[in-house]
């Protein structure tokens, strides 16, 4: 079993679903009381929040561009970012280490493809929804994102980092959710990203009026694909 290096925190009500999933997809898959090996490095959000507002991006590379690096000398056989958001610098940390990092928008986007969609609606952070580098990554990867309107954008900013994020999640803003995604359906989206790693805390995305793609579930199922290939490998020889 290979290790999984996370860099949590971004917030950390999302890094406990990361520990979980890992976890669970581990034991299911070996049994037994088999759990995953895991070294993380778990950040200040509020330093990193500080950072995004002041559009300081280079200082939030040079925390998590650290985080990583530790966590290569720590035993870590690869690293996740534990967050959509900082994967706009994901590049730069990802030069840091010589291991490898695993990407969310690209397990995110191979699974959309996978399941034969093509034009996803991203529900995500302003900074995500709007800097591109999400957007433009799904493109190059064959896909047609599309992104709220304006307002819309804020209100689902809002509710990431007002909310979530603050471990509180609320029916009002659940139904304003879902309006959205209602909007982007009569648009022509055809399935829905659920790209921020707290959204999951709001919304199933098995519940939802389009096929929703769970971001940090898809993450983390990756982590595991990474970590166990050597437990495949050793089974077919």
């Amino acid at each position: 079993m290979r290790m999984i290096g996370l860099i949590g925190g971004m917030s950390f009500e999302s890094s406990v679903v990361y520990y979980r999933l890992i976890n669970e997809a581990v034991r299911e898959t070996l049994g037994g009381l088999a759990s995953a090996e895991i070294v993380m490095r778990s950040v200040d959000f509020s330093q990193i929040v500080a950072y995004q507002k002041a559009g300081r991006w280079d200082l939030a590379e040079k925390v998590l561009g650290d985080a990583a690096a530790a966590l290569e000398r720590a035993g870590a056989d690869c690293v996740l970012i534990c967050t959509n958001t900082m994967h706009l610098i994901a590049d730069a940390v990802a030069a840091r280490i010589s291991v490898p990092l695993i990407h969310i928008v690209d397990a995110t986007a191979t699974a959309i493809k996978a399941a034969g969609f093509k034009r996803p609606l991203l529900l995500a952070t302003r900074y995500t929804m709007e800097h591109g580098f999400y957007t433009d990554r799904m493109r190059a990867l064959g896909l047609q994102p599309m992104v709220p309107s304006s307002e819309d954008r804020g209100t689902v900013h809002n509710v990431i980092f007002d909310e979530l994020c603050a471990g509180h999640v609320k029916p009002a803003s659940r139904a304003a959710y879902l309006e959205i995604i209602e909007k982007a359906k009569s648009e022509g989206a055809d399935c829905v990203i659920l790209g921020c790693t707290e959204i999951c805390l709001l919304l199933d995305p098995a519940s939802l009026c389009l096929p929703g793609f769970d971001s940090t579930a898809i993450h983390c199922a990756a982590a595991v694909d990474f970590s166990l290939a050597d437990q495949e490998l050793k089974k077919i020889a």
